[in-house]
């Protein structure tokens, strides 16, 4: 059965998996959700990521990562532009998410990028997440 949207499962994996404290979890891969991996790691919401080759399409292990008391590091994760309606932004227009707490990944012709970066490049695109 195809999946009518892969980002908004990869989200809904992790947002479970922290809430059920597992120490990774397993996600269908493909290069986005590697490049959202990759965003979400260097501003420090998880701990690693991994691609692991299948025979099929492979699979992108997230490491998540929590603070003291096993507090979740990401108090919240959800989806801005759907198949149904995306959501596209300026550069100059776009917003801080909970007045520059969290971030925003947006999609641009530089490639994957956080709402900060694609501010100071001036570039826009299509506003994937928030995350914070």
């Amino acid at each position: 059965m195809s999946m009518s949207d892969p980002i908004a499962d990869m989200l809904t994996r992790i947002r479970n998996a922290e809430k059920a404290k597992f120490n990774s979890v397993d996600i269908p891969g493909s290069k986005l959700k590697t490049e959202l991996a990759k965003v979400l790691k260097k501003e420090g919401f998880i701990r690693n990521y991994k691609f692991v080759n299948d025979s099929k399409q492979g699979v992108l292990r997230v490491y998540l990562k929590y603070g003291q008391g096993q507090s979740s590091v990401i108090m919240g994760i959800e989806r801005v532009s759907k198949p149904g309606r995306r959501v596209y932004a300026k550069g100059k227009d776009i917003k801080p998410v909970l007045n520059g707490m969290g971030i925003s990944i947006l999609s641009t012709s530089r490639g994957i990028m956080t709402d900060k970066t694609a501010r100071h490049e001036n570039v826009g695109g299509e506003i994937l997440c928030n995350v914070w």
